[in-house]
């Protein structure tokens, strides 16, 4: 007699790229035209679309969200020995670049009602940092999971130190505060098109900003800073950083649909909280108020003393179902690489990241997931909680 094996599922990704728009036909037009190298008409029509999509004076796309930030901060004077404050609650590229000029990050905690840097621990840490002589060049704040920080307290604190704020905003393009777009509100604005993001170019990033003198430095050390002369002459340190012309086809194509990705995602979440937001101990990720969040990842908390079960233990029954999904980020000042780091928390012995990385989880939100898969990642929820 043979055991039969049960069914196995199709897997169910976190976040997978969406191509369904003009991706193709922009790729053929810049293949047929044959510019295939790092420069051409897509790319410089691609900078144009998202500076006219998010306001901003310019544009300038590279190789990744990281590199933006890299030139941000070196435009922003970041060298040797400064002191840059960072949001904790991020993936590490926030804060590697930091790094990469030498630089010393200090981290501030997130708040309760939007996930992101703590206004008040971000003032905490300004006057700290000013009573001990130690004033930072720039702060590098997070819109963390597709929700801008609350950004209006945060640049009054940063123009009162003479900060400089970059907005890390590689995954909330599309979202707004206030009826500005995140990403518009510091001096630079970043964006990624990881191929996880709500629009990809497989690997690529941009940079935004209204001062378009500071991007065309950035164009310039984003092509190996190579001096205007007729031989291969170098007066700076440059970078191998811009985006290719047939990525930014294809940034192009995804762009057209970015409305409709954010409205997807947005309604995933909405089911999310309508069927499982009153199971008690399970809290989903605010939307501030004035904010338009894109949920580019639908998050939640849970608390096990009241749900029963814990953030690591839903992780497993829904990776037993073939499902994917992660952990909330896990704060930098907790990171290895930043053991020795200074860190603000949001108030004296209450650490809202910490919080959150113990008992969050993300949970499948891609806007290519059917309405049959989003039952399936429910129904898993729900069964974990009968097992429990």
């Amino acid at each position: 007699m043979s055991i039969r094996q049960p069914r196995i599922l199709p897997r169910i990704l976190l976040s997978p790229p969406h191509v369904s728009g003009r991706e193709q036909a922009y790729l053929e037009d810049a293949i047929h035209s044959g510019w295939i190298a790092p420069i051409g008409p897509q790319v410089d029509a691609f900078e144009r679309e998202m500076a006219d999509y998010t306001g901003s004076k310019g544009a300038l796309a590279l190789s990744s969200g990281t590199a933006a930030i890299h030139l941000a901060l070196r435009l922003a004077g970041v060298s040797q020995g400064d002191c840059v404050i960072c949001s904790t609650l991020t993936f590490v590229a926030s804060a590697n670049p930091i790094l990469y000029l030498g630089a010393t990050p200090v981290f501030v905690d997130s708040e309760p009602e939007t996930w992101n840097m703590c206004p008040l621990a971000f003032q905490r840490a300004c006057l700290d940092l000013n009573d001990r002589g130690i004033l930072p060049k720039a702060a590098v704040v997070v819109n963390l999971y597709g929700q801008s920080a609350d950004m209006e307290p945060i640049v009054e604190i940063a123009n009162r130190y003479g900060i400089v704020l970059i907005e890390d905003a590689a995954e909330s393009l599309g979202a707004f505060y206030h009826g500005k777009a995140s990403g518009t509100w510091g001096r630079f604005g970043i964006y990624s098109f990881n191929g996880n993001k709500i629009i990809t170019t497989s690997g690529g990033g941009m940079l935004v900003s209204d001062d378009t003198d500071a991007l065309d430095q950035a164009r310039f050390w984003s092509t190996q800073a190579r001096d205007t002369a007729p031989h291969y002459q170098h007066s700076e340190m440059g970078y191998n950083y811009r985006l290719s012309n047939l990525l930014a086809a294809i940034g192009r194509g995804q762009l057209e649909l970015l409305e409709e990705r954010v409205e997807r995602r947005r309604y995933i979440s909405q089911v999310y909280s309508d069927r499982l937001g009153s199971i008690p101990g399970l809290h989903f990720m605010p939307e501030a108020p004035n904010c338009r969040s894109t949920r580019w990842l639908s998050a939640l908390t849970i608390d096990e003393e009241i749900a029963g079960f814990s953030a690591n233990q839903l992780l497993k029954c829904l990776e037993f179902n073939n499902i994917e999904a992660r952990p909330v980020w896990k704060p930098l000042h907790l990171q290895p690489l930043f053991e020795n780091a200074f860190y603000y928390p949001y108030m004296e012995g209450h650490s809202v990241s910490d919080q959150l990385f113990t008992k969050g989880v993300c949970l499948p939100s891609g806007s290519s997931l059917s309405d049959d898969d989003l039952i399936r990642v429910m129904d898993a929820i729900e069964s974990c909680i009968q097992n429990r």
